[in-house]
């Protein structure tokens, strides 16, 4: 019985060795998948540099509503509170640009006041349409939008740049750049198509709705100016020709 028992401890001890070698090992004998790199972030296709070094230091994000209150009343004068929800201004800005792309848009965090009074509608039925007099409720928010120098209104952007990256990054996209996202926008917006006959509508529930199955695939702010008359679709996207080529002047330039 002793001798046997001798003979088997060398047999275990070689096996456990054995089984700890390979267990240990087993790594270096396994093919190893490939090390694929982590993607670099996105390239910055429009950087925004200050015009200047600023007056004094920004404040902070939750604390900024203050200071581009003023920066923007030197724009719009007696006519900023009329025509804009002050209240976490750049963070109604950042959501709403973001958004303008989409299927819709919150009312609740539009920086710009609710237009006055309802739709205003031709027609019954199969020619019910949007009357040219629905232009008229947009007409106040066009010339205001015109009368603002555009260069003077890109240099208080460029100036707070860094607080609406801030927020940009607070809404998930923390490896992008909003000045992108901001041109992107724009040229989209620029693609709203420039419809010259009646456009007529349909309302399925309470709301109406473009007849035009292809109109009413259109984005929230495609939508806009489609709703706010041809005339002042057409002056708005010259603004916005201008603001685009104000926001992307140094990087071509450069």
């Amino acid at each position: 019985m002793k001798r046997t028992l001798l003979w088997t401890i060398p047999v275990l001890a070689v096996v456990g060795a054995s089984v700890l070698y390979f267990s240990l090992n087993s790594e270096k004998l396994q093919p190893q998948a490939p090390q694929v790199p982590a993607p670099a972030p996105p390239a910055i296709r429009y950087p925004i540099e200050a015009d200047g070094p600023p007056p004094e230091p920004l404040p902070a994000l939750t604390e900024s509503d203050g200071a581009i209150r003023d920066a923007l009343a030197a724009l719009f004068g007696k006519d900023l509170e009329k025509f804009f929800n002050l209240q976490d201004i750049i963070r109604r800005i950042v959501a709403t640009i973001d958004n303008l792309p989409r299927d819709s848009v919150s009312l609740l965090l539009m920086p710009v006041k609710p237009l006055p009074g309802l739709l205003v509608t031709t027609g019954t039925g199969e020619s019910l349409a949007l009357s040219p007099r629905n232009a008229a409720r947009y007409r106040a928010y066009v010339r205001l939008a015109e009368a603002v120098p555009t260069q003077a209104l890109v240099a208080v952007y460029r100036r707070f740049y860094p607080l609406f990256q801030k927020q940009y990054e607070n809404l998930g996209y923390t490896e992008k750049y909003f000045n992108d996202r901001v041109v992107e926008v724009i040229d989209h917006l620029l693609e709203a198509p420039d419809v010259h006959r009646l456009v007529l509508l349909s309302q399925p529930r309470v709301l109406y709705e473009f007849a035009d199955p292809k109109l009413e695939r259109l984005s929230a702010g495609q939508k806009i100016l489609l709703r706010m008359g041809r005339e002042n679709a057409v002056e708005m996207k010259a603004k916005l020709r201008e603001i685009r080529e104000a926001l992307v002047s140094k990087v071509t330039s450069g």
